[in-house]
C-alpha cells in the first residue's frame, strides 16, 4: 500500500483533539501550500483561507458552531471563505496576474477573459457565491489529503452559523462569506469515540462505474 493510501486509511474526522499539542508551522505551511496550488474553475481561486489561532476568536466561533470542542481544542482553525460575488475587478486581477507572471499576452487567453467578463458579473450574487463556494470545497479536499500526509488530524465542519462567523471575522467587509471550517491538530489519547472504529466506505463495485 502506498504512503498516500496508508495516510488516507489513517485519517478520520477527529472528535477530540489534544489542546496541548501544537502542529509545527512547517506542517501548517505544507497544508496551506497544497490548498493554494489546488485547481479552481478558470484558475480564479475565488476563495481565501483564514488561519485562526487567536483563542478569543475561536471561542466565539465555537459558540456558533454547535459548541464543537475541536474548534478550541485544535492547534489551528482554517476557515475557507469564498468570494461573495464575481466582479470584473476580481476577474481582471487574476487574468492580469497570469499575464504578468508568464510575461506574455495570449490572444486565446484574452478572449477567454472577455467571455468570463461578459458572463459572470451579470449573474446574481448568490449564484456566483455558490459557484465560488464549490471551488473552496476542492481546496478542502486538498487540505484533508495534505494533512493526512503530514499525520495531522483534521475535522471538516459545516455545522456552524456562517453569518455569525462572517460577523466574528469581519468577512463581509472583505467581500467574503464563510463556507466550511477545518480544525487541524492532534487526536487526544482518550475520549474520542471514533478513533478506534473501523473505517467504512462503500465497495469499489458500489462506488465506481466504468463505461468502456
Amino acid at each position: 500500500m502506498s504512503d498516500l493510501m496508508q495516510a488516507l486509511h489513517w485519517r478520520y474526522a477527529t472528535k477530540k483533539m489534544n489542546p496541548a499539542k501544537v502542529v509545527p508551522q512547517e506542517k501548517i505551511e505544507h497544508i496551506l501550500e497544497a490548498v493554494r496550488l489546488t485547481a479552481s474553475s478558470s484558475g480564479l481561486q475565488p476563495y481565501e483561507l483564514l488561519v485562526v489561532t487567536n483563542p478569543a476568536l475561536r471561542a466565539q466561533i465555537q459558540a456558533v458552531a454547535w459548541n464543537q470542542a475541536q474548534v478550541t481544542e485544535c492547534s489551528h482553525l482554517l476557515v475557507f471563505a469564498a468570494w461573495d460575488n464575481y466582479t470584473a475587478a476580481r476577474i481582471n486581477e487574476m487574468f492580469d496576474l497570469v499575464n504578468t507572471e508568464r510575461g506574455t499576452v495570449n490572444p486565446g487567453w484574452e478572449a477567454y477573459r472577455q467571455q468570463l467578463l461578459n458572463s459572470y458579473p451579470q449573474r446574481d450574487a448568490e449564484t456566483n457565491y455558490q459557484h465560488a463556494a464549490r471551488q473552496a470545497y476542492i481546496g478542502l479536499g486538498s487540505a484533508l489529503i495534505a494533512a493526512a500526509e503530514q499525520h495531522v488530524d483534521s475535522t471538516p465542519m459545516e455545522g456552524f452559523d456562517p453569518a455569525k462567523v462572517d460577523e466574528i471575522l469581519g468577512l463581509a467587509q472583505r467581500g467574503l462569506r464563510s463556507v466550511i471550517i477545518l480544525p487541524l491538530g492532534y487526536r487526544a489519547d482518550e475520549g474520542d469515540w471514533l478513533v478506534d472504529l473501523k473505517k467504512i466506505r462503500r465497495s469499489r463495485a458500489q462506488f465506481v462505474t466504468e463505461l468502456a
